[in-house]
């Protein structure tokens, strides 16, 4: 009997053991080589926490947004979660993500203060925070200083005319083109836009406004580059953009970060020091225009019993000198402004530019059609116009014929609400 009871004992405890066992491990997706470079950040968080262990699972950027519907729909999303920021309201539509707002309230080490405006906004619904930025991206100008010296400027455009006038320089000068707008990149006609003070949707979101003055006259800026020959037309004239650009093919490129290690590797010997980054000219005056606000989120699963665990762990991930270790690794831009006074960052010439245009950033429509919109609409018009298969002013009537019939559901919904 004794015996017996011993032997239950040892079980219980044992049972005890490894339900305490799985309770401490923390499950997290990460996507593309962020999945496997944050592998290597995981020892810290395990030796200051011995009693947790955090499970890793790459994910595929191409399968990564159905791959994370299909587990909320079987109700097996992991504890936290990478999302790109732009992804961030679809998750919340589907009431997936939980608010952190309580657990910034009271952190010792997270504040709004901590980053960049723009990118901290494109993470808040409704006046919520459902993620907090891990690394960050926007887009600035890429350019051929040599090029420009040689048109005659010794610093890159500042103003909407002047980014016309320099083209129309180095056109005529070197007979090539002076910029290039791949239509197939949505996302240069959208900043020009935001930057001109368009609203890109109207109706709480349910509608195009792409036809409104604003947009239209940032659009027609654009095309008019295609149109006088300063930049490729359409997207199949350049096949490499970093041996065009080595080439000097053309000079000037709107890009991001992770074009950075690539024009670096290819822009080598004499061309080492003819290139450079700056900020997005402005539409008027001289100064720094708007870009997108991007990057990646971490987020915590509405579903998890992990909650407190999952948020220390996004905390750890958000502290500087982590943030610093993850850019030694995977190149990725750190969200925390204060690791941007560390030497590895501050004193790289070419991201000077790029810790200017991040407090010049501005969120996109938060709203789960907004890639729809972007990727299959904005694209398909902005080629045709680029071509001269239809003026602008059909191309902008077209899309917001089409935004609209996107958001007719949208629309249904809102209009049900409202209702008695």
């Amino acid at each position: 009997m004794f015996r017996i009871s011993l032997w239950l004992i040892a079980l219980f405890l044992f049972s005890c053991s490894r339900s305490s066992e799985k309770q401490n491990i923390l499950h997290f997706w990460a996507m593309g080589a962020e999945g496997e470079a944050v592998q290597q950040l995981i020892p810290g968080f395990e030796r200051e926490n011995p009693s947790v262990k955090v499970r890793v699972q790459m994910v595929p950027w191409t399968s990564a947004q159905e791959k994370l519907i299909t587990a909320f729909a079987s109700e097996n999303l992991p504890d936290v979660f990478q999302l790109g920021n732009t992804w961030i309201p679809q998750f919340e539509a589907l009431y997936a993500l939980q608010p952190l707002d309580d657990y910034i309230n009271t952190s010792k080490n997270v504040a709004k203060s901590n980053y960049f405006s723009g990118i901290w906004e494109t993470n808040q619904i409704n006046e919520k925070q459902y993620g907090l930025p891990w690394y960050i991206d926007t887009r600035l100008l890429f350019y051929r200083s040599d090029i420009l010296h040689n048109a005659g400027y010794e610093h890159p455009p500042q103003s909407w005319a002047q980014l016309y006038e320099v083209c129309r320089k180095i056109k005529k000068r070197t007979g090539n083109y002076a910029i290039y707008l791949p239509t197939n990149e949505w996302a240069t006609f959208v900043i020009f836009g935001l930057q001109n003070g368009a609203t890109l949707l109207k109706d709480h979101y349910t509608r195009g406004n792409f036809s409104q003055q604003e947009f239209k006259k940032a659009f027609d800026f654009l095309i008019r580059f295609h149109q006088e020959g300063l930049a490729p037309q359409g997207i199949s004239q350049v096949t490499n953009v970093y041996q065009a650009f080595a080439e000097g093919y053309f000079a000037m490129y709107i890009s991001g970060p992770w074009n950075l290690t690539e024009f670096q590797r290819r822009m080598k010997g004499k061309l080492a020091d003819k290139w450079m980054t700056a900020p997005l000219p402005a539409p008027d005056s001289a100064g720094v225009g708007l870009s997108l606000a991007g990057g990646s989120s971490l987020v915590i699963a509405r579903s998890s019993a992990k909650k407190d665990l999952a948020w220390s762990f996004i905390e750890y991930l958000s502290r500087p000198d982590v943030q610093i270790e993850f850019y030694r690794i995977v190149s990725d831009l750190p969200a925390v402004r204060q690791a941007w006074e560390n030497p590895v960052i501050k004193n790289d010439p070419y991201l000077k530019a790029f810790f200017v245009q991040f407090a010049h950033t501005s969120a996109l429509p938060k709203i789960p059609e907004w890639e729809q919109i972007a990727f299959s609409k904005l694209q398909r018009y902005a080629e045709l116009a680029a071509r001269g298969i239809i003026s602008t002013e059909e191309a902008l009537k077209q899309l917001d014929d089409d935004v609209d019939r996107i958001l007719e559901k949208r629309r249904f919904l809102l209009n049900s609400r409202k209702k008695p």
